[in-house]
């Protein structure tokens, strides 16, 4: 299996999982829009999907390949052990994640962008593959570069692709994970009552979590909120001015960041 196929089988089994999840043990029970939200939502996965291919020979891990065969990157002209060098990318990457997101609220030109992911009316997997076409170009470049100044494996920048996506899908769910695991967990890594509180309607509150992966850029940067002032139940999640059924449709959404 080629490192498409490999992505494509984690992300297929990890949707189904947290899917099944959603189903039996659900964080929030009223869902509107449930069954046209996942239908625009896949659609934008399956476009994105598609131009990346179209305006990127290679993905994350071919640009790993190329500066490795070119000499290029940190990890390229250092004698390093695999091992930290793996390690380290991965962080770094998790970091660099963390800054784009956080970037793509701050700058508002990227904000315009990144709203559309912020106009899903409910929160769950396939809020987690809901991004506009131009924020996954964007973000493309921006990981590319960052894995050829690092140098990183072809290895690292793998196992980086399939956490992030993995984690992304967890932390997105509508999955109701037991308090006292959550407490536990998010020292850790990002859970979905710690993302959900990105989510909210209330700016004060979607301007925190930044993280998708590790919860520790958070705690670094002070961008950390534990809980939505709301509650979980009953907190509204999307943006102000479109809490209807318009960000359900597909040509709706894609018009997003040229929108007032």
């Amino acid at each position: 299996m080629d490192e498409a196929q490999i992505r494509l089988a984690v992300f297929a089994g990890l949707f189904l999982t947290m899917a099944a999840l959603e189903v039996f043990a659900p964080r929030r029970l009223d869902q509107k829009f449930k069954a046209k939200r996942w239908l625009t939502n896949w659609a934008i996965v399956i476009i994105d999907s598609v131009l990346v291919r179209l305006l990127f020979k290679t993905a994350a891990v071919g640009g790993a390949i190329w500066a490795a065969e070119s000499g290029y990157g940190l990890f390229n002209n250092i004698s390093a052990p695999v091992w930290i060098a793996i390690v380290v990318s991965v962080i770094v990457l998790d970091f660099a994640v963390w800054l784009e997101h956080w970037a793509s609220h701050k700058i508002p030109i990227l904000w315009r962008i990144h709203r559309m992911h912020h106009s899903d009316v409910e929160f769950d997997v396939t809020t987690a593959i809901r991004f506009h076409p131009l924020e996954i170009i964007l973000s493309m470049a921006w990981k590319y570069a960052v894995v050829v100044a690092l140098g990183a494996p072809a290895l690292a920048v793998l196992l980086f692709e399939i956490i992030l996506n993995g984690t992304a899908m967890f932390n997105h769910s509508n999955f109701k994970l037991p308090l006292g695991i959550d407490r536990w967990l998010r020292l850790v890594i990002v859970t979905p009552d710690m993302h959900r509180v990105h989510h909210s309607i209330m700016r004060e509150e979607h301007d925190t979590n930044y993280g998708f992966n590790l919860s520790i850029w958070d705690r670094i940067f002070r961008t950390y909120k534990d809980q939505p002032a709301g509650g979980h139940d009953k907190m509204k999640i999307g943006l102000e001015p479109w809490q209807d059924e318009r960000p359900v449709g597909l040509g709706w959404t894609l018009m997003v960041p040229f929108r007032k």
